[in-house]
C-alpha cells in the first residue's frame, strides 16, 4: 500500500488523505453519516448556540462529503474535514448576518421617515382599483409613468384607438368615483 498525505486544493487546512490502492477497504457514506452525524451537530450547536441551525450546518457538511465521498473515504480522519467544513460554513453564516445587520443598521441612521398616505392618496388608489384592469393598466401608464398612447399600444397590443378608448373611459370613471370620495371627505 502506498499512502501520501497532504492538503489538497478546495479542502479545508488540516485535511490530510491516505491515499490507497485498495478501495474495497472504504467505509460506506451511509454507516460514516449514522455514526458520526450526532456528534458533529452536537460540537456545532455548542459553537453557536442554536441546535436547528447546527442540524442544518451539518447537514450541508455532510451532503458536501457525499459529493466527494470516494476521495474522503480514503482520508485517516474524513470526519475532521465534514467538521471543519461544518464550521467554516458556521463562519460563513455569522459573516454573512453580521454584514446584513450592518447594513440594516446604516439604513436606519440614513433612512429619512416618510409621511403617510395622504387622504387624496388613498381616494386615488381607492378609486383606481375599482377600474376595469386595462382601463387602470392605461391610466396608471399614461398618468403615471408618462408614457405616450403608442408605447401603451405596443407594450399592450392593441391599437392606438384602444388605449385612447381606455384613457377616456378610465379618466370618466374615475372623475365619477372622485367626485363621490370628495363628498364623503367633504361630509365627515
Amino acid at each position: 500500500m502506498t499512502a501520501m498525505t497532504g492538503a489538497r486544493a478546495n479542502e479545508p487546512p488540516g485535511a490530510t488523505a491516505a491515499v490507497t490502492t485498495d478501495d474495497a477497504a472504504t467505509i460506506s457514506f451511509d454507516d460514516f453519516y449514522h455514526a458520526h452525524f450526532r456528534n458533529v451537530t452536537t460540537q456545532l450547536g455548542a459553537y453557536i448556540g442554536d441546535l436547528s441551525q447546527a442540524q442544518d450546518l451539518a447537514q450541508e457538511a455532510f451532503c458536501r462529503a457525499l459529493a466527494r465521498w470516494d476521495r474522503l473515504a480514503r482520508y485517516d480522519d474524513p470526519v475532521a474535514w465534514v467538521r471543519q467544513v461544518a464550521w467554516n460554513l458556521a463562519r460563513s453564516r455569522w459573516r454573512r448576518l453580521r454584514t446584513a445587520r450592518n447594513h440594516l443598521l446604516r439604513q436606519r441612521r440614513t433612512e429619512v421617515t416618510m409621511a403617510g398616505p395622504t387622504p387624496d392618496r388613498v381616494a386615488i388608489d381607492a378609486a383606481l382599483a375599482q377600474l376595469p384592469a386595462n382601463h387602470r393598466r392605461a391610466v396608471v401608464l399614461h398618468y403615471l409613468a408618462d408614457l405616450p398612447v403608442h408605447e401603451i399600444a405596443s407594450q399592450e397590443g392593441v391599437a392606438e384607438g384602444t388605449v385612447k378608448s381606455w384613457l377616456h373611459r378610465g379618466r370618466l370613471a374615475l372623475a365619477g368615483l372622485l367626485d363621490e370620495s370628495i363628498e364623503e371627505v367633504g361630509n365627515v
